[in-house]
């Protein structure tokens, strides 16, 4: 039997961006049934954005998401996930004001599309699961590469469940200027280095803002082990991070901001133990559909995607 040929909704919305070609790029396709890893990891790396995610109904009616960077799945994707909301927005799958469960490798996230305003972006909010820092010893590797390229001792260090390791800097480090190349980075932290630092008292001029709210702190991310050189905006690093932001400022809420080459940045605010929620506003840059021939979207695999459901 011959397939048909398969065409297939998909958008590129930039997540966590106020303006357009910011925050972190993310395409998402709608898929019309199940398929399994090889040829969603093919269209990623054809589409070739840091994370590209795939949505799909179940009969139950539930919505199911997973993630893929050009090189492999991950396990959780804050950015992707804000612009697979947005994107269920635009399909009319999502409401304004609407909240949804999506359901992925890790559990279900709850979402809500914000409504639009006259003017600006549209606004999504997520929930994402934050791991916890673990205090650890940062390495002697670490240490000679933050000296290099950042005249810096980290002031604390952590390792996190996520495989993240997170470093906290001085206001007074070259955060946002600084170089920071893949080679030299340590093994141990290719799987992910979050650098951070206060943004009071240690940037020239007024801090950035977020949907009217000046940041309170900024990060890098870099993850070359996950095929990501650095990635642009980072939800699950920030909510990673959050609480700990949460506790030392004595908030119920943060803002966080992303200085890479291309910034954004969200709210964060704790809803429950070990649950994070980001707020932040996306825009869509493209919209089409992906044609993948003949034999494009066979054969399904339901049960691999059913696994999501627990």
């Amino acid at each position: 039997m011959i397939s048909s040929p398969c065409a297939l909704p998909a958008v590129l919305v930039e997540a966590f961006t106020e303006t357009p070609c910011g925050g972190n790029g993310a395409a998402v396709v709608l898929l019309e049934r199940p398929l399994p890893a090889p040829p969603l990891q093919a269209i990623a790396r054809s589409l070739n954005q840091s994370e590209t995610a795939f949505l799909w109904q179940h009969p139950s009616g539930a919505w199911l998401l997973r993630w893929f960077t050009p090189t492999c799945e991950v396990a959780l994707c804050g950015h992707a996930t804000l612009a697979a909301t947005l994107a269920l927005g635009h399909w009319g799958k999502l409401l304004a004001r609407q909240s949804l469960a999506l359901y992925s490798r890790s559990g279900a996230l709850d979402v809500r599309l914000g409504g639009r305003a006259t003017t600006g972006p549209t606004r999504a909010s997520i929930v994402l699961p934050s791991s916890g820092l673990v205090p650890a010893e940062a390495g002697a590797n670490l240490l000679a590469y933050l000296h290099q390229h950042l005249g810096a001792r980290p002031e604390a260090y952590w390792q996190s469940p996520l495989g993240y390791r997170v470093v906290l800097l001085t206001a007074a480090a070259p955060l946002a200027a600084a170089h920071l190349p893949v080679e030299g980075m340590p093994q141990a932290e290719r799987g992910g280095l979050l650098l951070m630092q206060p943004l009071e008292g240690g940037v020239a001029g007024s801090p950035p803002q977020v949907l009217g709210e000046p940041c309170d702190y900024q990060l890098r991310f870099l993850a070359p082990g996950l095929g990501i050189p650095e990635d642009p905006v980072t939800g699950s690093a920030h909510a990673l991070v959050a609480p700990w932001w949460l506790e030392r400022l004595g908030r119920t809420h943060t803002v966080g901001w992303q200085c890479s080459h291309r910034p954004g940045g969200m709210r964060c605010e704790a809803v429950s133990s070990g649950m994070i929620r980001l707020t932040g506003a996306g825009h869509l840059l493209w919209d089409g559909t992906l044609q993948l021939g003949a034999n494009g979207c066979s054969p399904s695999d339901p049960d691999a995607w059913s696994s999501l459901l627990g």
